[in-house]
């Protein structure tokens, strides 16, 4: 069961790392810059996860960025493997989602196999999504405004300037599985972190259902720098089995 929580603190790290004003206009990725994350137990690495957002192509006239995520297993052996893939497409103008891929690669001794690549086409003029999955179901799932998927929010929301005290932040996130509604709480804090020593942060906390524990709750904490950078050095997730923290080893340029 711990290792499912890791799973599942995997998963929602796509969705955590988000926060800003939602009035300030987007500022491009220019070459492109990647976070990487290192989640322990006992000091002995478990799960690496990384997150990169870059320009992407350009349709009927529309620029459009792309957000990259993985999340892979170490030092677990045959207990459990993991070796997820995600990507979302689009518009830069808005961060309004036009296409979400996930390719689930795990198996072991305590998870379920799992392998399959499912796509998520957004039609936000009609509110609605096709999910797909490749060489099996399809269907469509009626969506309320201003959804997102869980990497294109983060983009939305990492692309602009300010971080806002005293001021929540609403979410609507659809990720293929279930839609969700998510309230992020910002608080100033102090924390040491691995790459930028002491500095100065805000933590926004969320509380969360989690579908695989039958919708029992738990807490997300993301810590971001205050400094304009908004540099996410830790990621904490409370869950119903257990605790995981992701901590930031590297940010890649270009």
């Amino acid at each position: 069961m711990r290792i499912r929580a890791l799973l599942l603190a995997g998963i929602f790290l796509w969705v955590a790392v988000a926060y800003s004003d939602a009035q300030r206009p987007i500022s491009g990725p220019g070459p492109g810059k990647a976070f990487l994350f290192t989640a322990k137990k006992l000091g002995i690495p478990i799960l690496k996860a990384s997150i990169s957002i870059e320009n992407g192509p350009s349709i009927q006239g529309k620029s459009l960025y792309q957000v990259r995520a993985e999340i892979s297993s170490v030092n677990l052996g045959f207990l459990f493997r993991i070796n997820n893939r995600f990507i979302s497409t689009f518009e830069a103008e808005t961060c309004t989602p036009v296409q979400y891929v996930k390719e689930i690669d795990q198996d072991g001794l305590l998870k379920e196999k799992k392998n399959y690549h499912q796509t998520l086409t957004f039609d936000s003029l009609h509110q609605k999504v096709t999910v797909e999955k490749k060489g099996g179901e399809k269907r469509e799932v009626s969506l309320p405004p201003e959804t997102f998927d869980p990497l294109s929010m983060f983009a939305r929301c990492y692309l602009k300037e300010d971080l806002r005290l005293h001021q929540d932040l609403r979410m609507t996130i659809y990720d293929g599985v279930k839609l969700r509604h998510m309230v992020f709480h910002p608080r100033q804090e102090n924390i040491k972190s691995k790459i930028c020593g002491e500095v100065g942060t805000v933590c926004l906390e969320s509380t969360t259902s989690f579908a695989s524990f039958e919708d029992k709750e738990g807490i997300i904490r993301i810590w971001y720098t205050n400094d304009g950078k908004k540099i996410p050095v830790l990621m904490e997730f409370d869950l119903p089995v257990g605790n995981v923290k992701f901590e930031l080893d590297e940010i890649r340029e270009g």
